[in-house]
């Protein structure tokens, strides 16, 4: 029988050794091979480097068959797919074989080289997988027969497998390593007060004795909520029996509950005096070291202030940094020398972060100010205080706005302060506030802190009026120093606040005849929610004034990012 011939290369004809060409080399748009025949009885196999439109597929011809018919003797060796129903020269559909019968297979030449790699890679990979304990054993008898088979029939096949597999262990010994380096990283959860367990030996380690609350807002669990008005006299009773509590830092706790000592900047400047007279009166027990101690000590004065008041997050900030200038702090070093370089630090924080640092506010923020100008503020900021005061011993011309809500009513001390230095002031709540807001230019807000997603946590109502501004179009300019900036992100006021007494949303000071809630403790079903901070979010905040410069809100994690290796405060 006579057997179509085409053009035939003899360096196609491939011996058992021969290797697998690429799948590059195996694709040829310029050149296409011809008919390649069957082949009879003692003919060897022959591989069509490309077929017109093929794509590049390789097929392989069975030696073994005996018959001349073409069925189950192609077998497809490429990657890449034919397209189906795709006829060589018109001779009709080609079919795919099932695998070679006489086992003989296309097989690379390698040359010694390559041998002796191969057999380095594949020791190594063999090592490193005993050595990292995953309890794979090499392969032995005639597992390690066909081992070898597969390794001459399958070069290119075993270095993919063995360059993963040594890369297996090495990659979990680093995951092992960014995981433990992760743990580190991430701060302690904050205790969730719905836990009954983890309150319970809270309240063992309490210095303070609370008890809490019967009508319980449920939404507000996760937060503390204590009867107030309890504790004060308990700690009053105990000022000289707590050993290891420092007299000032009594003091200053003794003030946060009963409220003398309000705002951020005037909390966490007393927090910061307060652990300076304690590092001062300081002296190492024996057998043991400064940075430890001393470290514990402070660790035990921040339980007691947070048993007082919940800490704002700028107080946190500064507890950060006078742990982390305890914790450099040189073995050698004496203790005098110590004690004097800290409250050297805190001295510095003080005057750097919080006194000039509003200083620097308000050279920015006067300059927002313009004549006949209508200002308004919410509730008493200290630097937005300044801020006004300043602009009017400019002879800059303005009227202030100042807006105020219950219970506390901070607005009215401000009120007082600005008329006695002459300030043209208007007074109004916070339910009166889209009435008033056509008239205003600009809003200034003071800040208990700032999210790293621009988010700004402040006195409760602020959001309120910074929303009603940004309907009116009218610039909200927020105040705020950036010790208070902080890499957290908030989106609401419910996951993280602090509550306080519920009493006084129930009592209308100077209005008896509306005072209906007296004993509302008494009805089970009626509970009372007196938040302190509301959060913010971005989309109303027009501009932030801090101590390096005006941005806006989204640049706060770039602020938070860049200064973080420049200032130790984070």
């Amino acid at each position: 029988m006579a057997f179509p011939v085409g053009s035939y290369n003899p360096s196609e004809s491939l011996p058992e050794t021969s290797p697998l060409p690429s799948p590059s080399s195996r694709v040829d748009g310029s050149e296409y091979s011809e008919d390649i025949p069957w082949g009879g009885r003692g003919a060897t196999g022959r591989v069509a480097s490309s077929f017109p439109g093929s794509g590049g597929e390789m097929l392989v011809t069975n030696p073994g068959a005996n018959n001349l018919q073409p069925k189950s003797s192609l077998t497809t060796a490429s990657v890449m797919k034919m397209p189906p129903g795709l006829t060589e020269k018109g001779k009709g559909p080609m079919t795919e074989g099932q695998p070679e019968r006489g086992g003989t297979k296309v097989k690379e030449k390698m040359s010694k080289a390559e041998r002796r790699a191969l057999q380095e890679e594949q020791r190594a990979a063999k090592a490193a997988a005993k050595a990292s304990g995953d309890g794979r054993k090499p392969a032995t008898g005639t597992a390690s027969v066909s081992a070898e088979q597969s390794k001459i029939g399958k070069p290119s096949l075993q270095k993919k497998d063995s360059t993963q597999v040594s890369s297996v262990p090495e990659k979990k010994g680093t995951d092992r390593v960014l995981e433990k380096d992760r743990k580190k990283d991430v701060p302690p959860p904050r205790m969730q007060f719905d836990d009954k367990s983890r309150v319970e030996k809270a309240k063992r380690r309490a210095v303070v004795n609370q008890s809490e609350a019967r009508n319980i807002v449920e939404l507000f669990r996760h937060l503390p909520q204590y009867v107030h008005g309890t504790q004060f006299p308990d700690l009053e009773a105990k000022f000289f029996q707590l050993d290891p509590m420092h007299p000032s830092v009594y003091k200053v706790g003794l003030q946060y509950l009963a409220g003398d000592i309000s705002g951020g900047n005037n909390r966490c400047v007393a927090m910061l005096l307060a652990f300076r007279d304690a590092i001062r009166d300081y002296s190492t027990p024996p057998e043991k070291t400064l940075i430890r101690d001393l470290t514990a000590r402070i660790g035990i004065y921040v339980s007691f202030l947070i048993e007082c008041r919940p800490l704002s997050i700028s107080m946190g900030n500064a507890i950060k940094f006078l742990k982390n200038r305890i914790a450099k702090l040189p073995l050698n070093i004496s203790e005098s020398e110590a004690k004097s370089g800290l409250q050297a630090d805190i001295d510095r924080f003080i005057n750097e972060k919080i006194i000039l640092a509003d200083k620097v506010i308000v050279s920015h923020a006067v300059t927002k100010i313009r004549d006949s100008d209508v200002l308004l503020t919410y509730g008493c900021s200290c630097v937005v205080e300044m801020i006004l005061l300043n602009a009017h011993e400019l002879g800059k011309q303005f009227r202030v706005v100042i807006v105020d809500s219950r219970p506390k009513l901070e607005g009215q001390a401000l009120l007082r302060r600005l008329v006695r230095k002459g300030i043209h002031c208007t007074y109004t709540h916070i339910n009166a506030i889209s009435y008033i807001m056509h008239e205003v230019t600009r809003v200034f807000l003071g800040a208990s802190s700032v999210l790293s997603n621009g988010t700004v946590y402040s006195r409760v109502g602020a959001a309120s009026v910074a929303m009603v501004a940004h309907a009116f179009r009218v610039p909200v300019l927020i105040c705020c120093e950036a010790y208070k900036f902080h890499e957290r992100v908030q989106l609401d006021s419910i996951c993280f606040n602090e509550l306080g007494d519920p009493d006084v949303i129930s009592k209308i000071p100077g209005r008896p005849e509306l005072n209906h809630l007296d004993h509302w403790a008494d009805n089970e079903k009626l509970h009372l929610l007196n938040l302190t901070y509301d959060a913010m979010p971005s989309d109303y905040v027009s501009m932030i004034i801090t101590d390096y410069g005006m941005v806006p809100a989204t640049s706060v994690p770039v602020i938070i990012r860049e200064y973080r290796r420049e200032h130790v405060w984070i």
